[in-house]
């Protein structure tokens, strides 16, 4: 293939992780990045983000996702953070009730911190994290109220995961690619100094029905 025109058809997507503490963003990431996970947890600082290229139809689309801390001292992260951004992903974990009812909490953050006028246009994908815990037994939050949730805010796309056994992980962040390309604003996104980009990886995908 021509690599002008491969070059022409490339797509940065930029796509903002939130949630509170502890509900698996990074293990979300690194599970879908590098098929890595651990049971260490250690508490992001800030913000910092992955890439990972898909092929899509004919358009190779880079997927820029950030991880941002969930603790209340980092949840204003000033919004060139959030500018910008072509989807953003809300994660909870479906074990602890607290991270659910925050939910709110965070899409009114990422709707306040993105540029004016982009409110509407910015979808939304709702992650319940941690399915596999004790086996399902210590889950709290039903599907039934996931669902409820995302149906009361426009039909956001919903699925439940698990970063330990790599469950429905690709199937969502495909889903969050396919409408981030139908959302995307620009190609070039601010970087605070002092954040790097990870290496990224090749995956062949097709399409999702989200």
């Amino acid at each position: 293939m021509d690599i002008s025109v491969n070059m022409k058809r490339r797509n940065l997507l930029k796509v903002i992780v939130l949630g509170d503490s502890g509900v698996g963003k990074t293990s979300l990431m690194n599970q879908y990045v590098y098929n890595k996970f651990s049971q260490q947890y250690k508490a992001t600082i800030g913000a910092d983000f992955v890439t990972k290229e898909l092929q899509m139809d004919d358009k190779l689309v880079t997927l820029q996702i950030w991880d941002t801390a969930g603790q209340e001292r980092f949840q204003s992260l000033g919004s060139a953070f959030y500018r910008g951004a072509d989807c953003c992903v809300l994660v909870y974990d479906v074990n602890v009730q607290k991270t659910f009812e925050s939910l709110q909490n965070w899409r009114e953050e990422f709707l306040k911190q993105a540029d004016p006028g982009e409110h509407e246009a910015c979808p939304f994908v709702l992650l319940g994290n941690k399915i596999d815990t004790d086996g399902g037994s210590s889950r709290v939050v039903p599907q039934k109220k996931a669902l409820e949730w995302c149906a009361y805010r426009g039909n956001i796309p919903y699925f439940e995961t698990s970063a330990k056994e790599d469950c429905n992980i690709d199937e969502a962040f495909l889903c969050v690619a396919e409408i981030a390309l139908k959302n995307e604003h620009k190609d070039i996104y601010y970087q605070p100094q002092g954040i790097s980009e990870t290496v990224s990886e090749v995956e062949q995908r097709g399409g999702c029905a989200c």
